[in-house]
């Protein structure tokens, strides 16, 4: 698989890092979130660093597909969604967590359950942004972000590609 135009590769340090800071955004807003939803699959490495550092205990996932061949964004298909505790206060108090808010469908289709709810990404694309409350990186739209679970050791093309 070649990488695109605009590619982002995060490693395990950077995400580490990114989602740290997100905790310390979260932290800032004096909230105490009596619980977290993070949406799998992506949201499942944020929501163990942010829940750590926010002292959260409760987590619930909801299971989202929309990326069913790696490399479109097709519908999103609920595979599991949220326990009905969680759902009767409309997500007040909650705090929900994912990777990456691309075009905000994911969001979108979480926020109908949780309507009350936080809404936090690591990063986030300028379509998603609207759909979020608290990020820490803006990428462009056509910015591809290769997460490290993703990837093994590759070599990475240089951005510029002319030989100087």
């Amino acid at each position: 698989m070649s990488l695109p135009d605009k590619a982002f590769p995060v490693s395990w340090d950077q995400f580490h890092r990114d989602a740290r800071a997100l905790a310390w955004r979260l932290a800032g807003l004096g909230t105490e979130f009596k619980g977290m939803v993070c949406i799998t699959r992506g949201g499942l490495v944020p929501a163990a660093i942010i829940s750590r550092e926010l002292n959260i205990r409760l987590i619930e996932t909801v299971c989202i597909a929309t990326r069913h061949d790696y490399v479109n964004q097709g519908e999103t298909l609920v595979l599991k969604t949220i326990s009905k505790e969680l759902l009767e206060a409309g997500g007040e108090g909650l705090l929900v967590v994912d990777d990456l808010t691309d075009t905000g469908k994911t969001a979108l289709e979480v926020r109908a359950m949780l309507p009350k709810a936080h809404f936090a990404a690591v990063y986030a694309k300028p379509k998603g942004v609207p759909t979020i409350d608290t990020f820490v990186t803006e990428v462009s739209q056509d910015t591809w972000i290769y997460f490290p679970w993703d990837m093994g050791f590759t070599y990475q093309e240089p951005i510029a590609k002319d030989n100087r």
